[in-house]
């Protein structure tokens, strides 16, 4: 499920009202940033071990549901084995693991995009004993090219809120050039936002969906702060809206609720007036082709990065259940030669840049505990 964004929530409920209504609002203002949560951004780079270095701007990669599925451990002198992590995984949205393992792809490309920033050339063996064994297995020596994109990591986001009213022209998108397919606009751009649009209705719509992402749900500071996965509603107003009883798993999972079926229908408005999309397609849909489209995600999103534009992941219309495989389906004929897999959908346009997304501390993804 994409996330709501807090400006919908915001609107519809009266945030400000209900802040004020708690007392003490500047100074509860001060108090409502996760801190710790946010602390991995500022660590990155700062481990002694290169591989540690290479791994802390791996973290920082984008993830389904921010679910940050990875386990690494370090092997002799110059290895790193990665593992995805099944208690991790989303059994009703992606019940095959392709959007966790694309999500896997973004951290391997990121983590050697920061090695080769280093000074570090990185061998990556991928499922060297299977798809029920490691995902990947990697190697540092010394040499490695730096990549012009790696400049953008820290100002990467995945965007959360709506677009600007401005369109999204072919030389604005040239630098996505061969990583995506750019849908800007004409018959296929508004096919492919309306799909967007009616599998985001579908997840909402569709309990056992909806109940996987409230149960992600981190609600205010302590609970960031205590799990800084899944989807976070932090801030001043989120926190007044939850101590007011109005922000809580129990109405963002209940269709009925007034607040949800608005915010619902908000953020379809969203989706169904996107300036732009991009679409990321694979031959073929095995693992390593899924890891192949998490590694061009990632260096799409660094690109758009750079070339000052936002881009939002929306995933429903190509997930496996049931409710949505009509909207999988059509995408597949809109934008798909014989024999691909769409692997990744996205909205792109101008926005205000979302700030930074909580992350586990890097010691927590260490399986023997070194760092």
């Amino acid at each position: 499920m994409s996330r709501p964004s807090r400006r919908a929530v915001l609107s519809l409920v009266g945030g400000g009202t209900v802040l004020a209504a708690t007392g003490g609002a500047a100074a509860f203002a001060l108090t409502r940033t996760p801190h710790a949560a946010l602390a991995p951004w500022d660590a990155a780079g700062t481990y002694a071990d290169p591989r540690m270095r290479a791994l802390s701007f791996g973290l920082l990669a984008p993830n389904p549901h921010n679910r940050q599925p990875w386990t690494a451990e370090l092997v002799g002198d110059d290895g790193i084995v990665l593992r995805r992590d099944p208690a991790r995984d989303l059994p009703v949205t992606d019940p095959f693991a392709r959007q966790l393992t694309i999500g896997m792809g973004c951290f391997v490309e990121l983590c050697r995009m920061a090695a080769a920033a280093d000074g570090h050339a990185t061998a990556t063996d991928l499922f060297p004993e299977g798809e029920d064994g490691p995902v990947a297995v990697l190697r540092l020596a010394p040499g490695g090219t730096p990549d012009p994109l790696f400049a953008h990591v820290m100002d990467r986001r995945s965007h959360k809120e709506a677009f600007e009213d401005r369109a999204v022209t072919l030389d604005a998108a040239a630098p996505l050039a061969g990583l995506g397919r750019l849908h800007l606009d004409g018959p296929v751009r508004d096919e492919l936002r309306a799909l967007a649009a009616d599998a985001w209705v579908a997840e909402i719509t569709t309990p056992e969906a909806l109940r996987e992402s409230t149960d992600l749900l981190r609600i205010g500071r302590a609970e960031i702060e205590a799990n800084p996965d899944g989807i976070d509603l932090g801030g001043p107003m989120m926190e007044g809206l939850a101590l007011a009883g109005i922000l809580t798993r129990e109405a963002a999972g209940d269709i009925d609720n007034p607040t949800t079926r608005a915010v619902m229908e908000r953020d379809e408005a969203v989706l169904r007036a996107a300036p732009a999309l991009v679409s990321v397609a694979t031959r073929g849909n095995d693992r390593l082709a899924q890891m192949e489209a998490g590694r061009r995600w990632m260096r799409l999103n660094l690109a758009a990065t750079g070339a000052g534009l936002a881009l939002r992941p929306v995933s429903q219309a190509l997930q496996e259940y049931d409710a949505v495989a009509p909207m999988r389906a059509a995408v597949h004929d809109l934008v798909a030669a014989e024999g691909e897999t769409v692997q990744m959908l996205g909205l792109l346009g101008y926005g205000a840049r979302t700030p930074r997304t909580p992350r586990w501390p890097l010691e927590t993804r260490m399986v023997d505990g070194r760092a």
